[in-house]
């Protein structure tokens, strides 16, 4: 009875539906009263979202559209890394969004050291970005998911178990 279990933990989101979450959101500038006529772009590239607008009043009001629909999707509003607010040309101003992804490897190994600490017979060890968590007991790998459930509130960063084995 060697047998191992065995599960992932990253800091990742659903790509798909943030583009989703985005489109929604262009639809509601469209159409709702207060913010027609804003000229209000929202654009996706890689690993920021970029919002340019009139007014501050229009931006906070854009973040928020942001925020419900990322909830409604299922998105944590924990990848979301709000930059300054700059003025760009014509009066207008624009805020950067970086997109959070992956496990930085100070946080790794503080997650590490936490879960070897509370659970004796886990072993975790860091490939890169993820974190594999295994033990012969599944009993241990479920203390372990909550554990890192309890350590995303704490650490402010999305957190999910994932490639269970």
């Amino acid at each position: 009875m060697a047998e191992s279990f065995s599960f992932d933990v990253v800091s990742d989101f659903e790509r798909q539906e943030l583009v989703n979450t985005l489109d929604q959101v262009k639809r509601e500038i469209s159409q709702r009263y207060d913010l027609k006529g804003t000229d209000t772009a929202v654009d996706l590239d890689d690993n920021n979202i970029f919002i340019t607008t009139n007014s501050e009043l229009t931006l906070n009001a854009v973040i928020d559209i942001i925020r419900q629909k990322a909830i409604k999707r299922k998105l944590s509003l924990k990848i979301f890394d709000y930059g300054e607010i700059s003025t760009v040309s014509g009066n207008k101003v624009r805020q950067t969004i970086l997109l959070k992804q992956g496990i930085k490897q100070e946080i790794a190994k503080k997650i590490s050291k936490s879960i070897r600490d509370q659970i004796k017979k886990v072993n975790v060890s860091i490939n890169g970005e993820t974190l594999r968590v295994s033990s012969k007991s599944k009993n241990d790998l479920q203390l372990a998911i909550r554990l890192v459930s309890e350590l995303e509130e704490s650490l402010n960063i999305p957190l999910k178990p994932n490639n269970f084995r």
